[in-house]
Parts: C-alpha cells; sequence; structure tokens
C-alpha cells in the first residue's frame, strides 16, 4: 500500500533555496515537507572550495555546507523525503503529487526548488577535471585563478560575460567559439572585443581538456578547427565551459507558465508563479545570477511568500464564516 504525506508546503528540491525555504517555513510552523530529487544537496554538493558563501572566514566545503543546512532545516521541524517527483496536478488546491516509488503528496501550498544545471560538452576528459581546473560558473571559481592563464568556451551571453569577468582576476583571457561570429547581444561583444585582456578564437572546438601529471589539474586544451579539422593545443590552468544551463522543469512544462528558456516565471520581486499557491526559487527560476547565497535568499522569500498567502486565505475564511 502506497504512503501518502499531507502537509501545509510542500518543497521540491533540496539545495539552498529548498533548504532556506524550509527552515523558515519550518520556524513558522508549517511543517513542510522537502523532496529532495534526484541529487540532495543540489549543485553544492559537486563543489569542493567554497569561498563567497557569507559567514566562514575559510574556506569550506560545499557538501559540508548542505549537510550544515539540512541538518538545520530538520533541526527546526523539517521532514525531508528520498524521493523523485514525477507526476504533478497543479489544476486544484491542495495540489497532489506522486514520487516515482507511488508515494502520494497533498499540499496546500507548492514551492518549486529544483534548480538548473550546466551544460557540458560531454567529454571525458571535462567530468575527470571538474573542480581541477574545469568549471562552468566564472563568478563562482574565476578567484581561484587569479594571475593564471584561463579560456571561456562558448559564444552566447554567458560566455561573453564570464570572458570580461574573469578579467577582473587573469590578464590573460581567451574566449574559443565553434563558429565565426558570436550569438551574444551587440552590446556585450562591443565590450569584449574592445578589452585588450581578451582574445578570441573561432571556428574552434574543443577536443579534450588535458590534465598535468599527479594532482596538478588542468594545463591544456586540445583544439580542432571546426572548417579545416586542423588541432592545436591552447596552454591555460583555467577552463570555462558557458554554454549554457537547463533549468528542471520538464515536469511542470504545461502546467506552470515557462520563459523563452523554460525557466519559472515569476512576478517580479516576488516568488510566485502562475498558479496561485506555487511558488518558484532558486536557479529554476533565476538565469542570472545562480549563486548559492541568491538561491538561499530566494528560498527565504518563497517560504514568507507561501505563509503570507496562506495567512490571507485563513483570513478569508475566517471571515466568511463570521458572517
Amino acid at each position: 500500500m502506497t504512503a501518502t504525506h499531507s502537509t501545509r508546503m510542500l518543497i521540491l528540491g533540496s539545495g539552498p533555496a529548498g533548504l532556506s525555504a524550509a527552515i523558515y517555513a519550518a520556524r513558522a510552523g508549517m511543517a513542510p515537507i522537502v523532496v529532495q530529487g534526484i541529487q540532495p544537496g543540489g549543485q553544492l554538493t559537486t563543489t569542493t572550495d567554497v569561498e563567497n558563501y557569507p559567514g566562514f572566514r575559510h574556506v569550506i566545503q560545499g557538501p559540508w555546507l548542505m549537510e550544515e543546512m539540512q541538518a538545520q532545516a530538520e533541526h527546526v521541524g523539517a521532514q525531508m523525503m528520498w524521493d523523485t517527483i514525477v507526476e504533478v496536478d497543479l489544476s486544484d488546491r491542495p495540489f497532489r503529487l506522486i514520487g516515482d516509488g507511488g508515494t502520494k503528496y497533498i499540499a496546500d501550498t507548492l514551492v518549486i526548488a529544483t534548480g538548473a544545471q550546466a551544460k557540458w560538452l560531454g567529454l571525458e576528459s571535462e567530468t575527470r577535471l571538474r573542480g581541477q581546473g574545469v568549471s562552468a560558473c566564472a563568478t563562482c571559481d574565476g578567484f581561484f585563478f587569479r594571475g593564471k592563464k584561463v579560456a571561456v568556451i562558448g559564444g552566447g551571453n554567458t560566455a561573453v560575460e564570464e570572458a570580461l569577468y574573469l578579467t577582473n582576476h587573469s590578464h590573460d583571457v581567451t574566449l574559443i567559439h565553434r563558429r565565426d561570429s558570436l550569438r551574444a547581444e551587440k552590446i556585450l561583444q562591443e565590450r569584449l572585443f574592445k578589452h585588450r585582456g581578451i582574445k578570441v578564437l573561432w571556428n574552434k572546438a574543443v577536443d579534450e581538456f588535458v590534465g598535468g601529471e599527479g594532482n596538478q589539474g588542468l594545463v591544456g586544451l586540445k583544439l580542432k578547427d571546426t572548417r579545416t579539422g586542423e588541432t592545436s593545443t591552447l596552454d591555460v590552468e583555467g577552463g570555462f565551459v558557458a554554454i549554457g544551463h537547463h533549468p528542471a522543469t520538464e515536469l511542470f512544462a504545461g502546467h506552470l507558465e515557462l520563459d523563452e528558456d523554460h525557466y519559472i516565471k515569476v512576478t517580479p520581486g516576488t516568488t510566485h508563479t502562475s498558479v496561485p499557491g506555487v511558488f518558484a526559487c532558486g536557479d529554476v527560476m533565476d538565469k542570472v545570477y545562480r549563486q548559492a547565497i541568491t538561491a538561499a535568499g530566494t528560498g527565504c522569500m518563497a517560504a514568507l511568500d507561501a505563509e503570507r498567502f496562506l495567512a490571507e486565505e485563513d483570513f478569508e475564511v475566517e471571515a466568511q464564516a463570521a458572517e
């Protein structure tokens, strides 16, 4: 017999956004349930050194930070479920969701914090050297490459923005694009081409991320010309893959309003989605900042928005009963 869980607030996702929402909701007495998803702890569980999360004077480890956040959420009353949602019904409240093992969840409010995953090139060497010179977030990891040669792979807004950002740390930045023109907005291209610290390699694709001996990490890139097939090498110590992100919103297509990039649309300045009682926070609705601290902030917002939503509803019910 399958289990059924009812809650005032169901939270999907257990990264900084979901766990922050859980902490605030639990402290408000809402007894939230957190469905942890495929990757409990979110992207920070695959991140080693974290140096930009407030409150820590020394470098901390991503998995440790998420363990502490989960422990805090559980300490104040949030319930963790090791499950993944495979079906949702948002047509009426309470909302009804089903986990991959058949467990049913009934929720007065729903907070979606399923995040987004960086797109990768799919190379074996890329996977092997992640965290050892290969990254998908310049604003997260650029600080570790001060004074070193770095390269950014991509041709859209994200790639150009990352290349420009990296000039704050490196005097030698190379943008590598597989075509002969960029997809980025014209104003970003103008800034890029005017910057003396950035070189552009056109019609080049990365064939391999080259690691050094022992624990040396990334030492270079093997490149292939997309027109001639000619191969070359580029010596770098940092390689940033900037070819976009996949927000985890497939489950909500047709249920919630999404933007052109499939991120959940929210009312500006809030976490309210197109369905009353459903809220979105973290990278699933934020394609601009994508930081742990901003995700945590919007998680707080989602819990407060949900609490106010329920309080207003309870007030209306009480007012109608008194008439």
